[in-house]
């Protein structure tokens, strides 16, 4: 692992709810175009010491155009780790204009069948497989099939981890640890929402990786968004938003992996820069969990 990974949620489908997603693909949404752009930001990524790269079956193509190239790279498991998620299905088939994205279903079913199908393109390259979005309603961390089909993976030599979302993930977090089964935990934690920081530190002293997740929420944390407390902290402190929101994150001492979420090789040089930028708390900016989840999901896909 790194301390810096690349997610590929906005790399391996043509809409997501990153603020302007679409400018940044400004109309190059055909598969191979993606997939062409998506190896620019991978060679960006390794060439800038990434090397913990993160997928899922709902993220579109993402876990194919990082297969294909790994392969063109001739990497192996020695050289990256490779993670990946199960539990949501992409359902908008490359539509621009799709009603529905993504669905979820946390079923032992739909486990068996996305771990064969991620299998078949990342191969003996898969080193984390993780529940994709658990939370406590879901009932997956209890649910007995789904448990046993986990940890046969993890006899076979994959480590087993779980993400969480909404203002409830602390929660979720310590159900998890108190159930056991996993090794490493990954969460949204950013300068705005803060809410699951104590549980990540119990999950940190108990052994499991922590990676965060939306470190930049969804691009409010940049630039390009609506935080202009930030905006001018950064320009004080001769940086960008994006950098110096990333550099708060690393400076946690419970923190093993923060995920860059970069859809440009711009974007993700400017978030690697988060590495020697010296940290603010900038605690002013912490919103409460409910109106920040709900800001979250009124985000549009584009």
């Amino acid at each position: 692992m790194t301390r810096i990974g690349l997610g590929l949620a906005a790399l391996g489908r043509p809409r997501y709810i990153n603020l302007g997603h679409a400018a940044d693909l400004a109309g190059h949404t055909g598969v191979s175009e993606m997939e062409r752009t998506a190896h620019d930001v991978l060679d960006a990524a390794y060439a800038g010491g990434v090397r913990y790269f993160d997928a899922a079956r709902s993220y579109g193509k993402a876990e194919a155009f990082l297969a294909s190239w790994l392969h063109a790279r001739g990497l192996t498991r020695d050289d990256v780790t490779v993670g990946s998620k199960w539990g949501y299905t992409y359902t908008a088939n490359w539509q621009t204009d799709a009603e529905v994205n993504e669905v979820k279903d946390l079923s032992a079913k739909t486990l068996r069948r996305q771990l064969a199908e991620t299998r078949e393109l990342l191969g003996d390259h898969l080193c984390l497989y993780q529940i994709h979005s658990a939370t406590i309603e879901s009932g997956v961390l209890d649910d007995p099939e789904v448990r046993e089909e986990l940890a046969a993976l993890r006899r076979s030599g994959v480590f087993i981890g779980f993400t969480t979302t909404g203002p409830h993930q602390a929660q979720t977090i310590n159900r998890a640890l108190a159930v056991g089964g996993f090794d490493s935990v990954q969460s949204t934690w950013n300068l705005l929402e803060r809410s699951a920081g104590q549980a990540l530190a119990a999950a940190h002293d108990a052994g499991l990786g922590v990676i965060i997740k939306e470190a930049l929420a969804n691009g409010r944390l940049t630039d390009r968004g609506d935080v202009p407390e930030l905006t001018a902290a950064a320009r004080k402190a001769d940086t960008t938003s994006d950098a110096l929101a990333l550099a708060g994150v690393l400076a946690e001492p419970w923190v093993d992996v923060v995920l860059s979420g970069a859809a440009t090789v711009e974007q993700l040089q400017s978030n690697l820069e988060a590495l020697e930028v010296e940290p603010e708390p900038l605690d002013e900016l912490v919103e409460d969990p409910e109106s920040y989840w709900h800001e979250r999901s009124e985000l549009p896909w584009n």
